[in-house]
Order: C-alpha cells, then structure tokens, then sequence
C-alpha cells in the first residue's frame, strides 16, 4: 500500500519536473530518461496486476 502511494509521489513529481524542463529548457535528458523508466514501471505494475503486502 505505500509502495503504491511511493509510485504515484514518484511518477506525479517526475511528469512535473519534466514539464518544468521542458518550459524552461533545463535538466537536459536525464529526466526524460528517467520519465521513460517510470512510465514502463507504471505500465508493467498495471499490466501484471500485483498488489504490494
């Protein structure tokens, strides 16, 4: 359960600072890369469906 909670702080903060970046043209593509790995995280946790103990 606050795994789950984790993630979305995770994914909510990285999609942020990502449109900061994008808007004033800094963090250059590190955080592109790690919105990628946060996404397929979020993808594969959806897809198979586990629940955190």
């Amino acid at each position: 359960m606050i795994v789950g909670r984790i993630l979305w702080f995770i994914i909510v903060a990285l999609i942020v600072f990502w449109l900061l970046g994008l808007i004033f043209k800094i963090g250059g593509g590190l955080i592109h890369i790690i919105l990628v790995v946060a996404g397929i995280i979020f993808i594969l946790q959806l897809i198979t469906g586990r629940r955190s103990v």
